[in-house]
């Protein structure tokens, strides 16, 4: 792909910098903990943890240096200008979220975590967290190699964002304590497929966008990078069986699925992964 020279000025530089321990206390273990026994994206048990307590950190804000970092500062700035114009079709503002690189460790609004979760998004700041260290393993422990299958992990983190500021995500919050585990993980599938669905959306539009051009074999790097991680997959190498109601992601097919669907709509209304019929 061609992707963005022009960095999105919301890039918050902490590597090399003490992230501290795991995320919100003893919740925060068992997440890490599973991180590395499934070695999956654990993004959305992230971002439904309740807000730490942690004080602030801050790294330090302005345009990277570095081509890995440059490159996710272009992806960025591409999903702000297309979230942006679909915000405005619905009336509303597109608030940009802060993309924050870290190394080992980071400290969040949602607590300390540990690269072993993956990258993730906290609702309780509005910030995208990612040790560019994922994308080794995303290329060598999952086999999903290429710059736009890096590109979909920033697109989906970002998707997570645009259901904070939609109210989406409170769907969950609000089921926190009211539904078995089982109805509980059915709907944190729901909303990590929605989350894959705005990142297929994102690629939609990012076409039309300025110096960005998909070329040929972008799609399936993204396609073979959500296909990978799924539950069912996952759940199958680690532990050599299947079980369906654990899952809080989706299964792979699931999650090319929606991301294809939304590749191929372009419309926030057609991924209502919460009402569709066979989810």
């Amino acid at each position: 792909m061609q992707w963005f020279g022009k960095g999105s000025g919301n890039i918050e530089d902490r590597r090399g910098m003490s992230g501290g321990g795991l995320i919100g206390g003893g919740v925060g273990i068992i997440i890490v903990i599973l991180g590395l026994f499934f070695g999956q994206d654990l993004t959305g048990l992230v971002s439904q943890l309740p807000l730490g307590d942690a004080a602030p950190v801050e790294g330090k804000k302005g345009d990277p240096q570095d081509k890995e970092a440059q490159f996710v500062d272009g992806v960025l700035e591409s999903t702000n200008q297309v979230w942006v114009k679909q915000f405005d079709q619905l009336g509303k503002t597109y608030e940009q979220p802060v993309l924050v690189l870290f190394s080992n460790s980071v400290q969040s609004a949602c607590g300390n975590a540990s690269s072993a979760v993956g990258p993730f998004y906290c609702p309780g700041d509005h910030k995208v967290y990612i040790d560019l260290s994922f994308y080794e393993e995303l290329k060598n422990r999952f086999g999903a190699a290429g710059d736009f299958a890096q590109a979909y992990v920033i697109a989906h983190e970002v998707g997570h964002h645009v259901q904070n500021l939609l109210g989406i995500s409170d769907k969950l919050q609000q089921a926190r304590g009211q539904l078995s585990e089982k109805e509980y993980n059915k709907l944190s599938v729901k909303l990590e497929l929605q989350a894959d669905y705005f990142a297929g959306l994102w690629a939609h539009d990012a076409q039309l966008l300025k110096d960005f051009k998909l070329e040929e074999g972008d799609l399936e790097e993204a396609l073979t990078a959500a296909n990978a991680i799924g539950d069912d997959k996952l759940q199958k190498q680690a532990q050599g069986e299947v079980v369906p109601d654990a899952f809080t992601h989706g299964t792979s097919a699931q999650r090319v699925y929606w991301f294809k669907k939304g590749f191929e709509s372009g419309k926030i209304s057609d991924g209502d992964t919460f009402n569709a019929r066979d989810l």
